[in-house]
């Protein structure tokens, strides 16, 4: 029996694949459907997109705003809580990027030793590990 990988998705790569969007890499819908990866979601996720909809600049994701637990259960996916040390990590972070939803991830990453499925590459500059 193989061992269980592991990897943080990304908010994007998250609603791609929630609303099978075809801009989500065949690479990473492979590692998705794969029952030998355990998929994270981040709760920084779940703050992304409820701020970006709650900004008109996801109007689509009402519902998964509305429904994130379910959406992320019935995805086989697992939820994945920040902490203190993620939110000083993500803070102290050098490099010019300012993203703070991106930084957690990034954070997170680099604490669980994940990597992250996503099309963004400012995660290899914080030398994290990019599935895509």
């Amino acid at each position: 029996m193989a061992a269980i990988k592991e990897a943080l998705l990304d908010t994007h790569a998250l609603l791609w694949w929630l609303f099978d969007d075809p801009q989500l890499s065949k690479a990473a819908r492979k590692v998705i459907a794969n029952p030998d990866y355990r998929i994270w979601v981040s709760s920084a996720s779940a703050w992304e997109i409820s701020t970006k909809h709650r900004l008109g600049k996801l109007p689509q994701a009402g519902d998964v705003v509305k429904k994130f637990s379910d959406y992320i259960r019935k995805s086989g996916f697992e939820p994945l809580n920040l902490s203190t040390e993620h939110a000083l990590l993500a803070g102290s972070l050098s490099g010019p990027h300012r993203d703070p939803f991106d930084r957690m991830l990034i954070a997170v990453c680099q604490i669980k030793k994940l990597p992250i499925i996503t099309v963004d590459p400012v995660f290899k500059k914080y030398r994290v590990k990019v599935i895509w």
